[in-house]
């Protein structure tokens, strides 16, 4: 057994910022001491790590990533392996990606095929959500079924008619049976009826580019969806947690029922606090590397974002990494703009792009790593294993350059795909060295990781509602 001394950093969690030196056993955080103090000084160790004037923080867990996804007749261009990789690089030792049902096959059938792939390729820790296509009684029962096994958590789509979208039935039924498993239901909230009804509509005038993406998938009609999924919830006695959350009228919605003190939560997405429809109406097609769903909005939903953020009305940033190359994927949709796959890329991106958001003054250093480590880790039943920096946690650890300068781009980013949604901003902080459950796999920015050193994690039930 390794043991290893992280020494002379200032460590952050969610709840406090101290001058603490960490001991590291094998794959658990063993203690915390005073630097300099005697119980510090007297440790035995194999190595000790400088941290100097670095942060010393959890692994961030990233609750909503999708690898190797079937999309729009392609699939996502980043593998487990490269994912996984990736997400090491930018600071993220957990990931939760989404297991898919297929119409007419089982629950089962599609978790296993997810298994299958992650399996033996994973450079850090990883966990599933289960995407729910097809809400029947069978995949009602299979739901009590996964959720003892530790997938405690189904998304289901209020979107994509044809392809994941449940009815308001479906999606109460489906509710009915989480109030009752303690699973907790995610919600695509976007009116996906309307917004077909309206890309036909601007399709058959000739509005093919890519910006029409954002203008048809309308803030009011995710707002609408919010709100009766919230509505649903409550007639089930179901918790609820709304992904992706974009606008600021969706905002108001949580909100409000948050006042009302019901279990509803939100999470957002960098590209919603940092990129805008300005990005969509780029010219020449470039605008089809930024369609995601929900989309890009007008720069001005962005303060409320930051402000649910500050006040808790959102509680988790989550990537939605699902990325498709330009060359070639994304150009599936060239004159039609329905047909380029929704997802961008952003897991290698996320805990810098949030330290960004510490030096630009709109959170904290501790909310920081509350929203990308800590409450994810709680949403999804990975405490007090994962998120945090106590005795018995696993010792998945970040040392931090605040300092240093770094300018996003394509030419250095570690995921498989030929752009990045972020091409030249130059932000302060980066990750320098990382360790997974006691493995250093990013040393000094060098990657010393592998596949397979990921393993799967079974998760608790939603831990803010215990």
């Amino acid at each position: 057994m390794t043991t290893t001394a992280i020494r002379g950093g200032l460590v952050i969690t969610a709840t406090e910022e101290i001058p603490a030196d960490v001991l590291v056993e094998g794959e658990r955080i063993a203690a915390l001491a005073t630097p300099d103090s005697a119980f510090a000084r007297s440790w035995t160790v194999d190595r000790t790590l400088d941290a100097t004037g670095k942060y010393v923080v959890p692994g961030g867990v990233d609750a909503h990533t999708h690898f190797d996804f079937p999309f729009g007749g392609t699939a996502s261009s980043d593998t487990f392996e490269t994912g996984t990789r990736a997400a090491a690089w930018g600071g993220t030792t957990t990931v939760v990606d989404f297991a898919v049902q297929s119409r007419g096959a089982s629950l089962r059938e599609g978790l296993d095929t997810w298994h299958a792939k992650a399996e033996g390729t994973c450079a850090v820790d990883y966990a599933f959500h289960m995407i729910l296509s097809d809400v029947r009684e069978s995949s009602l029962k299979e739901m009590d079924l996964l959720v003892g096994e530790g997938v405690t958590s189904f998304k289901l789509f209020m979107a994509y008619p044809g392809v994941f979208y449940s009815d308001d039935g479906q999606i109460l039924r489906a509710m009915q049976r989480a109030a009752g498993n303690g699973g907790l239901i995610m919600m695509h909230a976007e009116n996906g009826i309307a917004i077909d009804v309206l890309v036909e509509q601007a399709l058959a005038a000739g509005r093919t580019d890519p910006r029409y993406h954002g203008e048809v998938r309308k803030a009011l009609l995710e707002a609408e969806a919010t709100h009766r999924a919230i509505a649903l919830a409550r007639v089930a006695g179901s918790p609820l947690y709304v992904v992706h959350v974009s606008a600021e009228e969706a905002v108001a919605e949580l909100a409000q029922a948050r006042d009302k003190g019901l279990p509803v939560f939100g999470e957002t997405c960098p590209q919603y606090l940092f990129l805008s429809t300005d990005n969509l109406a780029e010219p020449g097609f470039e605008g089809a590397k930024y369609v995601c769903s929900t989309p890009l909005r007008p720069r001005e939903h962005q303060a409320a974002l930051w402000r649910a953020l500050r006040t808790d009305d959102l509680q988790v940033v989550s990537t939605d990494h699902c990325p498709f190359c330009f060359s070639g994927q994304k150009e599936l949709g060239r004159g039609d703009f329905s047909k380029i796959p929704n997802g961008l890329p952003g897991v290698e991106n996320r805990m810098d792009l949030l330290h960004q958001a510490v030096v630009d003054g709109h959170i904290s250093r501790r909310r920081w790593i509350e929203i990308a480590c800590a409450a994810p880790a709680r949403m999804f039943g990975l405490a007090p294993r994962k998120g945090t920096l106590a005795p018995g946690a696993d010792a998945d650890i970040v040392l931090y350059d605040p300092h240093a300068r770094q300018t996003l781009s394509a030419t250095t980013h570690h995921m498989n795909v030929d752009y990045s949604a972020y091409e030249g901003k130059e932000i302060t902080g980066r990750v320098e060295t990382v360790l997974s459950r006691g493995e250093i796999v990013i040393d000094r920015r060098r990657y010393t990781g592998r596949a397979g050193h990921g393993r799967y994690v079974p998760r608790a039930t939603c831990q803010y509602l215990a």
